[in-house]
């Protein structure tokens, strides 16, 4: 028998067979609170118990191993963090680096290609990095999920490089900061080469090509100004 026949037909197997699967949809049971409740509290006991060991555990102490150097109350999410390669990882104090983020680090360009990020700064998940020769964050910085931050391309702009397999020129490497007091917004993208100013937002989703002037906002792809942030 077809699918399309247990769809459709009228006969008295099929509609015996689409009555139980819509019995199998729509089946519950109630969920009385003097039960319910009680089963709740303990599930998220034992569930905030298990996360909290496995960060203090295993997730910061295997990511601190990474750092060059970390300040105070450097915290981790509950998943281990991508890191490739090999560079210097430099973190000040009060940082979260939240979800699972990927770090990845080309020697190709430098001897020690250096992440830094600033005091009181957060990262939010799956935020991705790749280090050719540096990126600098600042202090109290607010970084959300998604955003992804290079300064080496993985590719040459050279169409004739490409076609040979040529590694990424170095004058193509050009290291990105964040100046402190940053704020950038969901999925965003911070190009090689980019500073973006001090006090300055990145509305979610930009992609900046140019450097953005202190405390301003930007926006769009390519980023453009919306608005200064401070009246002059």
């Amino acid at each position: 028998m077809t699918r399309q026949a247990l769809a459709l037909s009228n006969a008295f197997l099929p509609r015996l067979l689409r009555g139980c699967r819509n019995w199998v949809r729509n089946f519950g049971i109630p969920a009385p609170h003097i039960v319910t409740v009680p089963l709740l509290v303990v599930f998220l006991a034992l569930r905030s118990a298990y996360y909290f060991l496995v960060r203090v555990l295993f997730c910061e102490p295997f990511f601190k191993a990474y750092c060059t150097s970390y300040g105070r109350n450097l915290h981790t999410g509950v998943y281990f963090h991508w890191i490739q390669g090999r560079g210097k990882l430099i973190i000040g104090n009060n940082v979260l680096i939240d979800g699972k983020c990927s770090f990845s680090f080309a020697a190709r360009f430098t001897a020690q290609p250096t992440l830094t990020i600033g005091d009181n700064s957060g990262i939010g998940h799956s935020c991705s990095f790749t280090i050719g020769k540096m990126i600098s964050i600042g202090r109290h910085c607010k970084i959300a999920e998604n955003v992804w931050i290079f300064d080496s391309p993985g590719h040459p702009a050279d169409p004739n490089a490409r076609l040979t397999d040529s590694p990424v020129a170095s004058d193509e490497v050009k290291p990105v900061t964040i100046e402190d007091n940053v704020w950038i917004g969901q999925r965003a993208i911070i190009m090689p080469g980019v500073t973006v100013g001090e006090g300055s937002i990145v509305a979610g989703g930009a992609v900046v090509m140019a450097n953005v002037p202190p405390n301003t906002m930007v926006a769009g792809n390519p980023a453009r100004l919306l608005k200064k942030l401070i009246a002059e």
